[in-house]
């Protein structure tokens, strides 16, 4: 019996996936292990945004080592459909204020598109009861943008 091999996606397919969603899973160069941690993103079908809290274990590996390695997937509870594109490049700190304005009122409506928990607003610094919109000018969170992709990995079942 031959082995089966998952399909690659193609171009379109993997940007739709990234497209409709919006949880990923960035995987950074630690110490001695590898550390993942969940992000949320915006693509502007360009490249990859995040906000990213100014405090923890992240912050202490992006300084020191930029590479991560950004997974985004799909799938059905009992998996008969899912999908994953892996995506290995570099991430890096948007510094141009009109540019973080942008991506963050691009957070914005990202959350509200998908009906998002105000709660979410912890993993960015603020609070359950802040309004979501505050996060546009509000400076708790450094915004990073994943560019130099090396090697993009996406693959479907069926």
């Amino acid at each position: 019996m031959d082995l089966m091999k998952i399909p690659r996606m193609t171009k379109p397919e993997y940007d739709s996936l990234i497209e409709r969603q919006y949880i990923s899973r960035i995987a950074f160069a630690g110490t001695e292990h590898p550390y993942i941690a969940p992000f949320m993103y915006v693509f502007d079908k360009n490249y990859l945004y995040f906000l990213s809290t100014k405090y923890g274990r992240k912050m202490e590996y992006f300084s020191a080592n930029p590479q991560v390695s950004v997974e985004i997937e799909e799938y059905l509870p009992d998996l008969s459909s899912f999908t994953f594109v892996s995506l290995q490049g570099k991430i890096e700190e948007v510094k141009d204020p009109a540019r973080k304005k942008d991506v963050r009122k691009q957070f914005v409506a990202m959350m509200a598109r998908h009906r998002l928990s105000p709660r979410v607003l912890s993993a960015l610094g603020y609070g359950p009861d802040d309004p979501p919109e505050i996060i546009i000018n509000g400076e708790r969170s450094a915004v990073w943008k994943l560019v130099d992709v090396k090697d993009i990995v996406a693959l479907k079942n069926g």
